[in-house]
C-alpha cells in the first residue's frame, strides 16, 4: 500500500507545483510588463467599441492642444518616467493618474474640464507603462511616491502653486495614498477620486467572475502572495478603505451606480468613511472607468463646478 502512498504524495506535489506556475503566469499577465509593446501608449482594448471612443476622444483633445504640450520627465525611486504637460499659463495644474494598462495618451480623456476651470494638466505614463521604466505594476502602493515626484516637478520646476489630483480606478488609489502620505506636500491641495475602490482584491475577484475564470482551490492566493511579494502591495489588508480615514484635504467623488468593481454600495461605505471635507456625484449610467464617455458634459460639469466652490475662479 505504499505505493498509493507515494502516488498520492506526487499528486498532491504535482498539483501544489501547478498553482505556483499557474499563480505566476496569471499574476505576470495581470501585473508584470513582459515587453515595451505591453501597456504601451497604444489603445489598451483596442477590440472595445466604448473604449476606443473613449480613447479617441482623449486624442483629439491632445491634438487640439498640441501647441501647449511638452513633453516632460523625471527620475522617482530609479526610474526615468514621462509624461506631457499642456501649460495654459495657469497657475495651478491637475495630475491625471490612469489605471492599469493605460498610459498618458489615455488620460487625456479626462483634461477637458481642467483646462475650462484654469488649470494646467500634467499627464503621465505610470512607472511600467508607455514611455516610463519600469516592470512591475504596484497598484499605487509604491506609485504613489511617483506622484508626489511629479506635484514637485510642477510646484519647483513649472510654478505651479496648486496641484490637484485625479485619478481614475487604480489611479484614484495611487492618488489616495500619495495624499495620505506623510511626505504630501502642502501644495497637494486635494483630490478626485473617479471610480476608487475599496480594495484591489474586490475588484479582481469579480474581474475573474466576470470573464468566467475557473477558480481552482490556492490559485486565488498564490496570485495574491505575488501580488504582495513582488508589487509589494497588501491587497487584502489594505487600500482605499483602510486609509481613507487619514485624508485630511478635500476630495470629490465620482461614481456610476452601473459600476460593477466599484459597487455602489461599497462606494458609498467608503464616502462615509471619509472624514475629509467630501462631495460625491453619482451618474446612473457608465461602466467602470467609462463615466465620462457616457456622461460627457454631466461630468465636466460636476468637476468645474466642483473646483469652482473649493478652489475658487
Amino acid at each position: 500500500m505504499i505505493w498509493i502512498l507515494w502516488v498520492v504524495l506526487g499528486l498532491i506535489a504535482s498539483y501544489l507545483l501547478s498553482v505556483v506556475v499557474i499563480g505566476f503566469i496569471v499574476y505576470s499577465i495581470l501585473l508584470l510588463r513582459t515587453s515595451k509593446q505591453k501597456w504601451a501608449r497604444k489603445p489598451s482594448i483596442p477590440g472595445d467599441e466604448e473604449y476606443m471612443r473613449l480613447y479617441e476622444d482623449g486624442m483629439r483633445w491632445r491634438e487640439e492642444n498640441l501647441s501647449f504640450k511638452k513633453d516632460v520627465a523625471i527620475n522617482s525611486c530609479g526610474y526615468a518616467l514621462k509624461g506631457e504637460y499642456f501649460d495654459f499659463g495657469f497657475r495651478r495644474a491637475v495630475i491625471v493618474i490612469p489605471g492599469r494598462m493605460e498610459s498618458c495618451y489615455y488620460c487625456c480623456h479626462y483634461a477637458a474640464p481642467f483646462k475650462a476651470a484654469g488649470w494646467n494638466v500634467l499627464t503621465i505614463d505610470d512607472r511600467a507603462h508607455g514611455l516610463s521604466e519600469g516592470i512591475v505594476n504596484s497598484l499605487g502602493y509604491k506609485e504613489y511616491r511617483d506622484i508626489i515626484a511629479w506635484a514637485k516637478m510642477l510646484h519647483d520646476d513649472l510654478g505651479n502653486t496648486q496641484v490637484l489630483l485625479h485619478g481614475v480606478c487604480i489611479g484614484s488609489s495611487a492618488a489616495l495614498f500619495a495624499m495620505t502620505s506623510g511626505d504630501c506636500p502642502p501644495y497637494m491641495v486635494g483630490m478626485i477620486a473617479d471610480g476608487m475602490y475599496q480594495r484591489f482584491l474586490d475588484s479582481f475577484n469579480k474581474h475573474m467572475v466576470e470573464d468566467k475564470h475557473p477558480k481552482p482551490p490556492l490559485v486565488y492566493p498564490m496570485i495574491m502572495l505575488y501580488v504582495r511579494l513582488i508589487s509589494g502591495a497588501d491587497v487584502t489588508n489594505d487600500g482605499p478603505f483602510y486609509r481613507i480615514d487619514r485624508l485630511k484635504k478635500p476630495v470629490l467623488f465620482l461614481h456610476s451606480r452601473e459600476d460593477s468593481y466599484s459597487i455602489p454600495e461599497k462606494a458609498q461605505q467608503l464616502f462615509d468613511k471619509c472624514t475629509a471635507p467630501k462631495k460625491v456625484v453619482w451618474f446612473e449610467k457608465g461602466a467602470h472607468s467609462r463615466v465620462r464617455i457616457k456622461n460627457p458634459q454631466a461630468y465636466d460639469e460636476a468637476v468645474i463646478a466642483y473646483l469652482a466652490e473649493t478652489y475658487g475662479a
